[in-house]
């Protein structure tokens, strides 16, 4: 699969979380579900500071499912964002 239809997949996709929420995870933008505002920041700052506590504040607002769901979604949003940077900087570096 590729990394487009994989994105389409986890933002569009059929899931618990609305597709609202998740693109706004994606994009690190407003929308976010103030139950999850934090979680997604700690995601997209630093994920290796995500407790277990963390995901089980979101998901008692949530569910479960949808906190996995906007979890990854802000987690594919910022692997983007950064590939993207980089790809940018490689491309000034032979333009």
């Amino acid at each position: 699969m590729s990394r487009e239809l994989a994105i389409k997949a986890a933002v569009e996709g059929t899931a618990r979380s609305s597709a609202e929420a998740r693109r706004a995870a994606f994009a690190n933008g407003d929308g976010i579900p103030d139950a999850a505002r934090a979680l997604l920041a700690k995601v997209v700052r630093d994920a290796t500071t995500v407790t277990d506590d963390d995901m089980r504040a979101a998901a008692a607002a949530l569910g479960e499912d949808a906190t996995y769901e906007l979890v990854v979604c802000a987690a594919m949003g910022q692997a983007t964002r950064q590939l993207d940077a980089a790809l940018a900087i490689l491309d000034e570096d032979h333009a």
